[in-house]
This record gives structure tokens, C-alpha cells and sequence, in this order.
């Protein structure tokens, strides 16, 4: 059978063999999976099921405790319940490396109660936090971490029912511990009061959550997890999570969680490593377990127990808090063995070759199948760099079945140019073919910079613009030439970008209005200070400072993509001259011209359209609110004709670091 990826694409003619067995890998592992009835066929939605069986669950008449530790030669409970009697409290061997306990009385355990459990292989006793788990907090005096019941009585009422996410996607990236302008640790609640209102004002129609998953160490963002099925108690109580995300799909705003399935924490006592006593319950035994850059452990995908594990993780979010999706973390490190460190990926033998973890491969599909079998209108985004072909083309058709790929070449073109370059000597051509190059049949979503490129040592996209100037010269008051500059690339940077770059397209929090400074958690060498783990929403709401203006920018960018769609309407391009710093192209009928000549403004300019007929601006970068020259007249209607030549276009005045958008009238 030939699939579609390949007519899709021809230069994979020669790997034809390697995608029937990428097909081929991914149905035999479904088959072990969910089996082979006939009449009534099992789905991965009924497979995944984990969490419904394992971890401590209420019953008619008290509780049942059960977990999976094939290594382990007993187990036993205990918490405040037994007084942490170690081996009071034994569990039941049963087969396939179950163990399960029976505790009578609806009192037998009550919410609030710590809990955990001792795992006993070969002679030793190790103290382990329930797989399963659903909480988990640290004390505040021993600093150690253990489970905590959940009252099961009581449901959330949620309001949400039918929400369905809207297009174009256009994502909020967010972390809740750092959303809060106080030096402290925010909550879900305060996220749900103060930044959600921002978001939605904004206009952003998702976000993308990050750190959800629980983590013992606060400056890992959150991908060092430990606990999978626990909600950080960092931020608050589940309750307030799904209260959260209840809110946000009120204001019509999609939920996802960043999730990662890439690798775990070393941690034992606090984490999923070793639970049952062996290095293998989980990760890969030896190297191959060690991540050799991150120091984290790495799934072995090609077990069942693990990809039930995993598969079961998806299904819990999706089902007990409604995201509505997933941003898969560390992709490219799960596909390679070498996790495509130091890798160009320049020829398409270094996706097909042994280095390829074709297990690896498997299990992001079965995820794909799953999370669109539990929820149609479900969102998977692919953090990976390395460009896999197929990796955003449904599975029937050969590919992996992620909806979009995050387009994270773009950030680091943004670097080299605004870093390595004076404005005269960028590229229009290189920048035209580096934002509208995708895999064929692939979406990508389209971002300048995310919490990657503000982080502690790197800089944000308007302080690498400004540096130290944004320090004195952001007052309205004080006119300086190099936040007029730095003001003027930022907004452009960020409409070609999104209009460009992908279907979809994102931003950190903060971002969008030019946040100063880096991210730094609270750690030994800065005192753990939490003065760069926050953020400053006051800056971007003092009339006097110009983070307002690209904050107002960015609710009006954002407004314009949602109005036209424009991330999903098909690009033509029209006119990109190196010398004149010119890029013009239409996004369906609406017709785009960005000036980046940093001094020549152009009288006249013969802007090139598709079709005759007057043409409105819908918008411009140099408008006043946005901290503009208002060198665009709005008001006027510009007549485009067809030439004797051939030409169709008209006459326009093009301001020297701005751009303009036109709407053709009916």
C-alpha cells in the first residue's frame, strides 16, 4: 500500500520501505494493545484506563488501594491513616506484578490524609509515592514530598459542556507560579482572576500551560516531572485547576496542557524511578536510560506497561480537567537515539536510519489516535526541530498525526538576524523562504519567541532590540532612536511572523508587550530571588511607558489574525526586493507590504496586487496607538488597475520600518 505522504512528497520515494514500517510497527503494537475482536473492536480509549483501576479509589463500603510494581517482592501502605506504620498495612500480590489493597470503612481514609508506599525488593525498604497519585505536596518543614488524598465526594460543577476550541489557533503560552507580579509563587485562583481577563482582552484564542505536571524542582519549568497524574500543589488545589480551565473555556479560550512524555526525574522518593526497586520498571536500563544532557530518565516505549501508563495520562487529563489538548515537550530527544543532539538533519536518511527509536515513533502515534479519539476537535502540537517528515499528517496517511509542529527554526532566525546583523544587510529573500518553507501537507505554528528565548543568559526579542536602553528610554516622555527602533522591528517582527510562520501561531506571557529582562527561578545562586520569576503587567498598563503601545499592538494584531484567519489562508507572494528592504504578498485577499529599510520611506511605490479594485487599510504598524508616526492614512481608498504591461497594482507611500495591511472591497 502506498500512503499519501508519499505523493505528498517525492523526495521520500527512496524510504518508501521505511514508512511501511513505521505503518507497519504502529499496528502491530495496537493489535498487542487493544487485540483483535472482530464483532465489537476494543479502541485505545478502552485500553487506556489506567488511572480508573490503579491508585486509591472510594467504594461502596470503603477504599481499594492498587498499584503496578512487577519488581517488587511485597508491598505495603501506610500514611496518617496507620499512624506510618511501615508494615501494618500489607498489600495483596496479584498477577501481572498487581498489587492491591482493601481498606473497610468509608472513614477508613479521609481527605487532606498523607499517604505513601513502602516497596519491599530483595530485603530493602524503600518509601515511594503512589504512581497514581493525583496529589502531591511537599512538607514545609522536612521539605520531603508525599501523596495526599483527594475527597471524591465531591465533582466539579463544570459549565463547559459542547466547547469547542476556535480558529485560528492563536496560543498563549503560560506558567502560573510566574504570572503574578508579586515576588511569589502565584496561584490558580489568581491566574483565573488577573490574567485570564488579559488574555481574553488580548484576544488569544488558547493557552498552552506549562509546569502543570508535579515537579519537585521549581526551576526545571516544570519538565522534570515527577508525579504524572498530579496537578502542581504548587498553585493550588485541582479544584482551582479545573475552575481555571472551566473559566477559560467561558471566554472561548482552548486549554492546553504541556505535557511531557520525553523523560522523567531521576528523583525515587519523590518520583516514578525505581518505584518498584528496578532501574527498568519504566526507563531504559543503563545508558540508554540516561539522558545525557538533561540528566533525566527515558521511557523504554516498547513496553506495554509503560505505554499503558502514559496512554492513561492523556486520557486523565483530558477527562478529569477537559484540556483540550496537548504540547508534546522534547520530541526531537524521543524520536533519535542520540536525541538529535548536535544533529543538522540536512538529508532525510537521518530521519530513516538505526539511530531512528521507531518505538519511540509508535508510542506518539497511539498518543495521536487517542487523544482524537477521546475528544474530534482535540489540539497535539510537536515540539520538534529535527523536522521528521510526516509528523503532522494524519497516521492513515503514513504520518505520526500531530496536528501542528512548532516552527522553532523561526526564533533562532530572529536571533541571528536582530543579534548578528545590522538592519542593512538582512536577507529579504532568506527571510521570505525561512518562514514559508514547511513539510508538504504540514501545519506549523509560527512564533518570533517563547519562554526558551527569554530565559536566564538569553535576552527577549525587544531587548535584544534595545538592550540597555529600555531601562531609560521606555518613558513616552523621552524620545530615544533606539526604542523607536527596537518598538518599530518588534511589531514588525511579530505581524510577519504570525501572518508567515504557520498556521497557528504563539507567545509567552509578557511578550507581547515586550517584557524586559530574562526568566530566572528562585535558586542558590541568585538567592532565591524570585524578582525575575514574575510578571511586571504594570509596566504594560502605565500610560506613560511605551509597553502599553505594543500591548495595544498586539490586541489589534491578534484581532486582525482572528478577523481574516489569517494563519490558515493560502500565501501568495508578490514582491520581495533585496535592496528596497520590500516583502508584499496576499493572505487569501488581504494584501501585506513591510518596509524594512531602516531610513528610505518610499514615495509611490508600485504595490503589486492579485486582482484589480479598491483596497482599504485594514491596519498599520505605524499607527500612533502602537507607538507609530501615523505616516499612514487609513482613510484612503487605493485603486488598483491592470497595466498594458500586464502589472496589476497601484501607487502607495511606504514608511521606512512599517508595514501595512490592505483589504481588497467586494
Amino acid at each position: 500500500m502506498a500512503y499519501r505522504i508519499l505523493q505528498l512528497d517525492p523526495m521520500l520515494a527512496p524510504y518508501e520501505k521505511d514508512i511501511a514500517l513505521r505503518m507497519e510497527l504502529y499496528k502491530k503494537k495496537k493489535r498487542e494493545l487493544v487485540g483483535r475482536r472482530a464483532s465489537t473492536p476494543r479502541k485505545l480509549s478502552d485500553f487506556a484506563n489506567g488511572h480508573l483501576y490503579f491508585g486509591v479509589h472510594p467504594t461502596e463500603t470503603g477504599w481499594v488501594y492498587r498499584e503496578w510494581a512487577p519488581g517488587a517482592d511485597e508491598l505495603y501502605f501506610t500514611g496518617d491513616f496507620n499512624g506510618w506504620d511501615a508494615l501494618s498495612c500489607p498489600m495483596r500480590k496479584l498477577d501481572g506484578g498487581v498489587f492491591e489493597v482493601v481498606l473497610e470503612g468509608k472513614d477508613a481514609l479521609r481527605a487532606g490524609q498523607k499517604i505513601q508506599t513502602v516497596v519491599i525488593r530483595k530485603g530493602k525498604q524503600l518509601r515511594r509515592i503512589p504512581l497514581y497519585a493525583t496529589r502531591v505536596v511537599q512538607d514545609p518543614v522536612t521539605y520531603q514530598w508525599c501523596a495526599e488524598v483527594e475527597d471524591p465526594s465531591l465533582p466539579f460543577p463544570w459549565t463547559d459542556e459542547g466547547f469547542r476550541p476556535q480558529k485560528p489557533l492563536l496560543i498563549y503560552e503560560c506558567h502560573i507560579g510566574m504570572a503574578q507580579e508579586k515576588p511569589a509563587v502565584g496561584s490558580y485562583r489568581e491566574f483565573r482572576e488577573t490574567v485570564l481577563p488579559r488574555i481574553r482582552k488580548l484576544g488569544y484564542t488558547a493557552i498552552q500551560i506549562m509546569a502543570i505536571m508535579e515537579h519537585p524542582y521549581y526551576g526545571s519549568f516544570g519538565y522534570q516531572v515527577s508525579n504524572f497524574f498530579a496537578a502542581s500543589s504548587r498553585y493550588g488545589t485541582s479544584s482551582e485547576l479545573k475552575a481555571l480551565i472551566d473559566a477559560a473555556h467561558g471566554m472561548g479560550i482552548a486549554v492546553l496542557l504541556d505535557v511531557v512524555h520525553s523523560h522523567a526525574v531521576k528523583n525515587t522518593v519523590e518520583g516514578i524511578n525505581e518505584f518498584d526497586g528496578t532501574p527498568y520498571q519504566f526507563f531504559h536500563e543503563g545508558p540508554r536510560g540516561e539522558h545525557p544532557a538533561w540528566g533525566t530518565k527515558l521511557f523504554d516505549y516498547a513496553k506495554g506497561g509503560v505505554l499503558h501508563f502514559l496512554l492513561s495520562n492523556l486520557k486523565f487529563w483530558m477527562q478529569e480537567f477537559h484540556f483540550d489538548g496537548f504540547r508534546f515537550d522534547g520530541v526531537t530527544s524521543m524520536l533519535y537515539r542520540d536525541h538529535g543532539l548536535g544533529v543538522a538533519f540536512t538529508d532525510y536518511k537521518a530521519y530513516f536510519s538505526l539511530n531512528t527509536d521507531t518505538d519511540a515513533v509508535t508510542y506518539l502515534q497511539l498518543a495521536n489516535e487517542l487523544v482524537h479519539q477521546l475528544n474530534p476537535h482535540a489540539i497535539t502540537v510537536a515540539e520538534d526541530m529535527s523536522g521528521m517528515p510526516g509528523m503532522c499528517l494524519p497516521i492513515r496517511d503514513g504520518g505520526i498525526g500531530f496536528d501542528y509542529r512548532l516552527a522553532m527554526g523561526v526564533p533562532d532566525l530572529w536571533i541571528r538576524f536582530t543579534k548578528d546583523l545590522r538592519d542593512e544587510q538582512w536577507d529579504m529573500e532568506k527571510l521570505w523562504y525561512e518562514l514559508t518553507t514547511r513539510r508538504p501537507g504540514e501545519k506549523n505554528v509560527g512564533y518570533c519567541e517563547s519562554h526558551d528565548q527569554a530565559l536566564v543568559g538569553d535576552k527577549t526579542l525587544l531587548f535584544r532590540l534595545c538592550d540597555a536602553e529600555m531601562y531609560t528610554g521606555m518613558n513616552k516622555r523621552s524620545p530615544s532612536p533606539v526604542i523607536d527602533r527596537g518598538v518599530a522591528l518588534h511589531k514588525m517582527i511579530r505581524l510577519l511572523t504570525a501572518s508567515l510562520a504557520g498556521e497557528a501561531y504563539l507567545n509567552f506571557m509578557g511578550n507581547e508587550f515586550g517584557h524586559p529582562e530574562w526568566i530566572d527561578f528562585p535558586r542558590e545562586g541568585n538567592g532565591w530571588s524570585y524578582h525575575y520569576c514574575r510578571r511586571q503587567w504594570s509596566l504594560a498598563d502605565n500610560g506613560f511607558l511605551r509597553y502599553g503601545e505594543l500591548n495595544a499592538f498586539d490586541g489589534a494584531m491578534i484581532a486582525l489574525l482572528k478577523q481574516e484567519c489569517l494563519p490558515e489562508k493560502r500565501t501568495k507572494r508578490l514582491w520581495v526586493h533585496q535592496g528596497d528592504k520590500l516583502m508584499i504578498y496576499t493572505k487569501g485577499s488581504t494584501l501585506f507590504a513591510f518596509n524594512f529599510h531602516p531610513t528610505k520611506s518610499f514615495e509611490r511605490y508600485f504595490v503589486p496586487t492579485s486582482s484589480a479594485g479598491a483596497y482599504r487599510v485594514l491596519f498599520s504598524t505605524d499607527d500612533e496607538p502602537f507607538g507609530g508616526f501615523s505616516r499612514v492614512d487609513g482613510s484612503y481608498v487605493y485603486r488598483a488597475k491592470r497595466y498594458a504591461d500586464g502589472r496589476c497594482g497601484f501607487l502607495c507611500y511606504l514608511p521606512a520600518r512599517s508595514a501595512i495591511v490592505w483589504k481588497k472591497e467586494r
